[in-house]
C-alpha cells in the first residue's frame, strides 16, 4: 500500500461490558471456542460485577481517542479516527462498515497492544480480515501499526511512572524496594512461536536501565486457560510469595504489558495482589499505566507519521531495532494445532 494513501485510522481494542446485563454475553464473546472452565468464567464475571458490570476500558479508549485526535490535529494530521472492538460494541465489523459508507479506502489499524503475540497482534488482524470478508468487495484495506515495546517514548513513560511510585516510599527505604513488572500471561505454546516474552523482558530491561532500577523481575497475571495447560509464569501471586520469602517488604508492581488501567489491572493488581501483599506484610505500590500520558500519545502520533511519511525517523532503543511494519504470514501464530490463522 502506498504510504501516502491512508485516509483514516482505526483504534482496535478488546472491548468491555458497560452494565451487569452485558457481562455474561461479553464473556461469551471473549471465550467462544476456548476451553475455559465454567467456574473460571463465573470468577471473571464476579470481577466485573464488583464494579457494577462496567469495564474501565471503554472510557479509557474514549479518552485516548480524544487525546490522539487533538495530538494529530496539533501536528497538522487531519485523518479521522474510528474505534472498533473485538468483543463488544463498537465491533470491528460495524466500524469498518461505517468507514466503507464514509468512503474510506485505506486505513491504519492502531491496536492497543505494544507486544507481539497471537492474542495481542495476529488475532486483531484476523478480526479485521473477517470484517473485510463480511463486507464483501470494496471494503477498506488496512495496514497495522508496528508494536512499540522498545520505543523511547514508551520507555520514558514507564520510567516516569516508576519514579512516581518509588517516591511514595520513605526515602530511607527506597534502596530496598523491589520491582515486579507484570504482563498478561499466554499459553506456553503461543509464547514459544512469538517474540512476546523476549519483547517484554526487553521493555523491562530498558525501563530498569532508564530509571536506574537495580532489582527487578517479570511476573504474569490474568491467565484463563484450563489448569492442565502450561502458561507463562511465574504467576504474580507466586512471584509475590517468593519475594516475601526472600525478605522483600517493599514492592513496586508495574503493569508494563498493559496500556491502561482496565479490569485486569484494577482487579488483579489493585485488588488481589494488593490484598496478598497486605496479608504478607509487604507494602505494595502499583505504578500507573501509560493511559493518556502526553508522551505516550505523542508516541502513537509518531508511529502514525512513520506510515504516512517514509522519511519520518523510526525511533527505538536497544539492539533489536524497530519491529516490522508488515507481519510475515507465519507471524504470531496461535500455537493451537488445528488453528487456521490468517496472515495479512
Amino acid at each position: 500500500m502506498n504510504s501516502n494513501s491512508y485516509d483514516a485510522i482505526m483504534l482496535v481494542s478488546f472491548g468491555g461490558p458497560e452494565g451487569v446485563d452485558e457481562v455474561m454475553p461479553f464473556l461469551d464473546n471473549v471465550l467462544r471456542g476456548k476451553n475455559v472452565p465454567d467456574e473460571r468464567k463465573r470468577e471473571v464475571a464476579h470481577h466485573y460485577e464488583a464494579f457494577g458490570g462496567v469495564s474501565p476500558i471503554n472510557a479509557q479508549n474514549r479518552a485516548l481517542l480524544a487525546a490522539l485526535e487533538k495530538e494529530l490535529r496539533d501536528h497538522g494530521i487531519s485523518l479521522p479516527i474510528y474505534w472498533g472492538n473485538r468483543n463488544w460494541p463498537p465491533f470491528v465489523t460495524d466500524t469498518m462498515r461505517a468507514m466503507k459508507n464514509a468512503g474510506v479506502k485505506n486505513f491504519l489499524a492502531l491496536v492497543t497492544s505494544g507486544f507481539s503475540c497471537y492474542s495481542g497482534c495476529r488475532q486483531y488482524r484476523e478480526d479485521l480480515i473477517c470484517a473485510q470478508l463480511a463486507l464483501g468487495p470494496g471494503g477498506p484495506q488496512f495496514d497495522k501499526i508496528r508494536v512499540w515495546y522498545n520505543h523511547p517514548d514508551f520507555i520514558e513513560v514507564t520510567k516516569q511512572h516508576w519514579r512516581q511510585a518509588a517516591a511514595l516510599f520513605p526515602a530511607d527505604r527506597r534502596a530496598g524496594v523491589r520491582t515486579l513488572f507484570t504482563a498478561h500471561s499466554v499459553p506456553d505454546a503461543m509464547a514459544k512461536i512469538s517474540d512476546y516474552e523476549i519483547q517484554l523482558k526487553e521493555a523491562c530491561r530498558l525501563t530498569a536501565e532508564a530509571a536506574n532500577i537495580s532489582n527487578w523481575s517479570l511476573g504474569f497475571q490474568s491467565r484463563s486457560g484450563p489448569p492442565h495447560q502450561p502458561w507463562l509464569g511465574p504467576h504474580i501471586g507466586d512471584a509475590i510469595r517468593e519475594l516475601h520469602a526472600a525478605g522483600i517488604r517493599d514492592l513496586i508492581v508495574q503493569p508494563v504489558g498493559f496500556i491502561s488501567d482496565h479490569m485486569e489491572v484494577v482487579y488483579d493488581l489493585d485488588h488481589e495482589a494488593k490484598k496478598l501483599c497486605a496479608d504478607l506484610g509487604v507494602t505494595m505500590v502499583r505504578a500507573a499505566t501509560p493511559g493518556i500520558h502526553p508522551t505516550f500519545v505523542a508516541m502513537l502520533r509518531k508511529l502514525i507519521q512513520e506510515r504516512l511519511d517514509p522519511n519520518f525517523p523510526k525511533e527505538f532503543l536497544g539492539s533489536r531495532g524497530p519491529n516490522h511494519d508488515v507481519c510475515p504470514p507465519d507471524c504470531c501464530a496461535s500455537g493451537r494445532p488445528a488453528a487456521a490463522s490468517r496472515g495479512s
